[in-house]
């Protein structure tokens, strides 16, 4: 075919309602119950076959064990979840369920089936495709010109194709014409009703109005193409109320039920010129957000796929994280019309690299465009999971007048949402006057286990029992001060590609390389310069420097040369910068300013490779009138910086990054000494010295506050967000996780404190491997902690949008200085910004996010707060143009063409 077709995520295996197993569910029946350390022997065996570098060291690299996955007798031993019978060389699949946005399975019906219910995978609805349950197959759908081309080559796949859904169901002003008009069709069409079956039937028939198709595969098999048109018209067979509503509804948000000008689509809301028809007929999309690719230099291998070459640089892969809870919109590519899409994760990967020494020359880097879009890529495409009742309804993709789906919304709009975050091996933790630590979290090899979780305790039980009897401690590699003297001290610290970023007190400004961390060959792995100091100036001098922030932690450079024939979108300048605060100077942009010709502008230096040019300046000092004296805290939302200083809170625009301004302040007695802000969407959460409070940010340089949104806290030092919870740092009392689903209505649901052990906590951050989440915690005087947030194992709805937390502390480090902060870990479903910035690269030519004039069409009316239900805004208009029903082919009117 056409189709690449073989990936978990891509389209024949979710037409079949499966998806990749990500290597943990079930864990305990996929790996040896004795540790399996291969040898290079055993190694070559299992990588010979299948590249996947987990396999290595699980039961799936024995062909005789794959062929007991899927059976029904090996699907009986598990309770998480059902696997399909095994790829040829090794992949495992496994089945998609419904299930809500906590993670409950639900029946056809939309009721719980309890977990604990032997029979629950039967009651549970499993989301194959509505065509593949009708009896359709590939070849049903794409017919020649699909599946054999048409002898020119394309440069995308889909744009290779001849099918759309209109030619087969018609659209809301008429039935089908049969007439297929895809991207590779020529100029008037191809013709689909003098298609054949191989058994001399006309493929298509008409029997009165209905629209019939024969199957290609089976003479005796057949089924009714439901037309559009018959959905929205009142009493039509398969008229639906809540497809009428989808299709008819006008760009008021109030008017539906008829098509006044069916000549001019454009009052519509959600017309087919602008939208495509997976946008809402998509009942899953496949949730692959990142893969490691890892690459052996000298190690000679064939060359998988390519059959009689061999290769000496060999590299294996690991998916990291592989779900089935996250929806996405965005715009299509040019070859498809620009309409809005379903948007999945695609490509998304971080390399390593070995030499034939087996040094890593790099080791979890994330890639950068030529553009200078961050390689955390993003495309649109076709699911290929449609279903009769599982689709979008009105509160998938718009603000609920419940105000219960602000995450869920800053999922669909790729804002991110830090459930997924990549933490990588080392997390780096601030820790004051004795600098900064890189604290090893994580198994080296695939699957990269977390130390001390469930998931460790299945792929690696002898490690895991050594690790308990070292009463969980966890190593590190410690970098102090440079002069303590001086009064240097680390303050805060955020990891971005091969580079630290830190605010040092006294110190000002300062950049670690930390590009050699996991090179054995290093002695000294983190240094200020990886060559003399007089030929780099990685640091900018400050009177009190007290933060430092990326605008993402993604690899983001506005400053590469666009060439027009990729459509790309510029990257807004104020990601060639970076921001800290100081005590007493306020704001501090930190990089070239763009009159140096002598260096990049910005920190693009950092960016380039080049060690030749790593000189960073001050390109701009912001403290108007004192106004941000204090500073000591700083959230970027946008094209905002949301500042925490003595006056409260304080919003300035780096719209312009060169001379930035205050847009507005949040001061007391609203705030009372803030110590830490977060934004989701419409929100920001702020922690002050009475607890947690909520500003609603629709606009966000006019943050207000929600007087009724408060959790009082003791202790409250930070807080992160991660979908609907919000983790509160709250110093003696642990870590507070409060229930933010409705951010108006927020509501602690749970205080955790390890009995007793998280004692003096200053900051939280989350992130994901494989199944389960993680708390990477900076409890102050007792150190660095990892809390399992859930896995598999202790939590059967981990399969939720946003699963209820069920922590456990799993690991410890004791820092010689008090952990004061963590360093956040790649957005790795963050894709745009809340300014409708976009970030990472759309893999279609002419494909991207929603900018911000879009976005806000979906949430703003007139400018304001727009919101819906579920249900119809009143009654429907009363004219409706009904179709004629003959309008249908002269010569399938009577029925020819094989009527039963």
């Amino acid at each position: 075919m056409t189709c690449h077709i073989h990936p978990g995520t891509n389209m024949v295996t979710t037409y079949f309602g499966y998806t990749w197993w990500d290597n943990e569910i079930n864990a305990d029946k996929m790996y040896p119950e004795k540790q399996h350390d291969p040898s290079a022997a055993d190694a070559y065996q299992a990588q010979v076959r299948n590249p996947e570098g987990s396999a290595d060291r699980g039961k799936w690299r024995d062909v005789k064990f794959l062929e007991q996955v899927g059976t029904p007798e090996f699907n009986k031993q598990l309770d998480k979840t059902q696997m399909a019978d095994f790829h040829s060389h090794g992949w495992i699949f496994r089945a998609v369920y419904k299930h809500d946005r906590k993670g409950n399975l639900l029946d056809a019906d939309g009721n719980i089936v309890d977990w604990k219910d032997p029979d629950k995978f039967k009651k549970a609805i499993h989301l194959s495709d509505i065509h593949l349950d009708k009896g359709m197959q590939c070849a049903d759908c794409h017919f020649s010109q699909d599946n054999h081309g048409n002898g020119k080559l394309y440069g995308e796949t889909r744009n290779a194709l001849v099918i759309t859904c209109e030619a087969c169901h018609g659209d809301i002003r008429s039935r089908a014409t049969l007439v297929s008009t895809g991207p590779a069709a020529p100029g008037n069409g191809i013709n689909l009703a003098i298609n054949t079956t191989p058994f001399k039937q006309k493929q298509f028939y008409w029997r009165g109005d209905h629209l019939f198709q024969r199957s290609i595969m089976d003479p005796n098999q057949e089924w009714e193409v439901v037309q559009v048109v018959d959905t929205i018209t009142p009493g039509r067979p398969h008229y639906s109320e809540k497809s009428r509503l989808a299709k008819t509804i006008q760009k008021d948000g109030l008017t539906w039920g008829a098509i006044a000008d069916q000549s001019d689509l454009t009052k519509l809301a959600h017309s087919s010129s602008k939208m495509s028809c997976q946008s809402c007929h998509t009942s899953w999309t496949t949730s692959c957000f990142g893969c490691h690719l890892s690459m052996s230099a000298n190690q000679r291998m064939p060359m998988l796929h390519n059959e009689g070459l061999l290769t000496r640089n060999y590299t294996a892969y690991d998916f990291m994280v592989l779900r089935d809870d996250v929806y996405m919109l965005g715009i299509d590519g040019t070859v498809t019309g620009n309409r809005v899409s379903p948007i999945r994760s695609a490509c998304a990967v971080v390399v390593s690299s070995q030499n034939a020494q087996r040094d890593w020359l790099y080791y979890q880097q994330q890639t950068v465009s030529s553009e200078g879009f961050s390689g955390q890529a993003f495309s649109p495409y076709v699911p290929h999971t449609v279903r009769a009742k599982e689709t979008k309804e009105c509160t998938d993709c718009h603000v609920s007048q419940e105000r219960d789906n602000n995450a869920w919304m800053a999922q669909v709009l790729i804002q991110g949402t830090n459930f997924l975050n990549f933490m990588g091996r080392y997390v780096y933790v601030a820790t004051g006057e004795d600098g900064f630590n890189a604290v090893k979290i994580a198994e080296h090899d695939e699957p990269p286990a977390i130390y001390g979780s469930d998931f460790h305790k299945f792929v690696y039980p002898k490690n895991y029992e050594e690790f308990q009897k070292h009463k969980q401690e966890l190593e590190a590699d410690e970098h102090p001060v440079r002069a303590k003297l001086g009064g240097e001290e680390v303050l805060d610290i955020q990891l971005r590609g091969e580079y630290a970023y830190t605010a040092l007190g006294k110190g000002g400004f300062r950049f670690y390389d930390v590009a050699q961390i996991d090179n054995k060959d290093f002695s000294e792995k983190i240094v200020t310069a990886p060559v003399s100091p007089w030929g780099q100036k990685f640091y900018v001098k400050s009177k009190y420097a007290t933060a430092i922030a990326t605008p993402t932690t993604l690899g983001v450079d506005p400053l590469r040369t666009h060439d027009p024939q990729n459509e790309e979108q510029n990257i807004h300048l104020m990601y060639g910068f970076l921001y800290g605060t100081d005590k007493y100077e306020g704001l501090v942009v930190i990089g070239n300013s763009l009159k140096d010709k002598k260096d990049f502008a910005g920190v693009g230096t950092l960016l380039d490779g080049n060690p030749a040019n790593n000189f960073v300046r001050r390109a701009a000092t912001f403290n108007p009138d004192g106004k941000l004296n204090g500073a000591h805290r700083i959230t970027i939302a946008g094209a905002y910086a949301y500042i925490l200083c003595d006056r409260g809170l304080e919003v300035v625009s780096l719209d312009d990054p060169l001379h930035p301004k205050i847009t507005a302040e949040v001061g007391a007695p609203v705030l009372n000494e803030p110590t830490g802000v977060a934004v989701q969407f419409r929100y920001a959460f702020v922690t002050d010295k009475e607890g947690l409070k909520v500003l609603e940010v629709t606009r966000l340089d006019q943050p207000k506050l929600i007087e009724a949104a408060r959790v009082p806290l003791r202790d409250a030092r930070n807080v992160y967000l991660a979908r609907t919870y919000a983790y509160v740092s709250d110093g003696r009392d642990g870590m507070a996780i409060v229930d933010i689903e409705r951010p108006e209505r927020p509501k602690l649901a749970q205080m955790f404190n390890a009995n007793g052990e998280l004692k003096d906590t200053r900051d939280i951050k989350t992130g994901m491997v494989s199944s389960s989440q993680f708390a990477f915690v900076a409890d102050g005087e007792a150190g660095f902690k990892i809390v399992q947030l859930f896995s598999p194992v202790d939590n059967d709805k981990f399969y939720g949008f946003s699963p209820p937390p069920t922590p456990k502390l799993v690991a410890r480090y004791k820092t010689k200085g008090p952990a004061l902060i963590v360093s956040e870990g790649t957005d790795r479903d963050r894709g745009v910004d809340e300014s409708g910035n976009q970030l990472s690269v759309f893999g279609r030519r002419g494909a991207r996010p929603f900018n911000q004039q879009e976005m806000q069409r979906m949430y703003m009316r007139n400018g304001e707060l727009y919101t819906v239900t579920n249900d119809p805004p009143g009654r429907p208009v009363d004219s409706h143009t009904p179709i004629k029903a003959g309008d249908a082919p002269a010569e399938e009117k009577k029925g020819s063409g094989g009527e039963r």
